[in-house]
């Protein structure tokens, strides 16, 4: 199998590629710093799938067509895209800052579809394709310091759930993951408790397992998100409450 893997340099989406070249497959890399992904690449070398690395930075629409098109002509058309670049940084009300939320919504959300403008209509002309997005438990329901990033994720919860429906007339199959905590660099950064913390490789996993499944959307750690879905169904007299004991004083 042929996967494209964006935001590989580090975190969920390096262990996820380390574990399916692992397994033998054939994962092209994509991520904006080309020396992190030459080193894995090299560090991956024995074992029995390969690694291809195609620097990107998801934000250039061009690029992403352009990486896409060069894929598919050096090692081949991919069976599975992971769409997993993005990135996360608390933007308190105090330090409010529309540049922020630019930033965030232009990797979050603008990079997911600078590639998906490559690889749908191309997968709607085959009738056949495999594409995951990777959104956030965050996409839910609004979380204080995390306006920017919660904005974008549930962007993308939402496009998703609008797509589905009409790839799937065109055979072409849509995922949406929704992790929770998962330690990795950016979660690395957060001063704050991570209930139901995961490991990366458990994360990585549990994503791979599930994505040889049927269901629309993924998430992990199961515990913590049904809990998060249940938070979804609160009226805001009573969500909003909750949230109010989130704020630092």
């Amino acid at each position: 199998m042929i996967i494209w893997i964006t935001g590989a340099s580090s975190g969920i989406g390096a262990e996820v590629a380390r574990q399916y070249v692992a397994a033998g497959h054939t994962v092209c890399l994509s991520a904006r710093n080309a020396t992190a992904l030459e080193n894995l690449a090299a560090d991956w070398a024995s074992q029995p799938g390969a690694a291809h690395v195609f620097p990107l930075d998801v934000t250039d629409p061009e690029a992403s067509t352009g990486v896409y098109a060069d894929i598919c002509g050096s090692v081949g058309v991919p069976d599975l895209v992971i769409l997993n670049a993005g990135t996360h940084k608390e933007n308190p009300v105090a330090e409010f800052d529309r540049h922020a939320y630019q930033r965030i919504m232009n990797i979050n959300y603008m990079g997911v579809v600078n590639c998906m403008q490559a690889v749908v209509p191309a997968c709607i002309e085959r009738r056949a394709g495999h594409i995951a997005v990777v959104s956030s438990v965050a996409g839910y329901r609004g979380l204080p310091n995390a306006s920017a990033y919660g904005a974008s994720k549930a962007a993308l919860i939402n496009m998703c759930e609008a797509l589905q429906p009409e790839l799937a007339n065109y055979d072409v199959r849509l995922r949406l993951i929704n992790p929770g905590f998962v330690r990795t660099p950016l979660t690395d950064l957060n001063d704050f408790h991570m209930p139901f913390l995961m490991e990366v490789e458990d994360a990585a996993q549990a994503m791979i397992a599930r994505l040889e499944g049927r269901h629309f959307e993924i998430t992990f750690p199961r515990r913590f998100t049904w809990i998060l879905k249940c938070l979804r169904m609160l009226p805001y007299s009573l969500y909003l409450g909750l949230t109010r004991k989130l704020v630092k004083k």
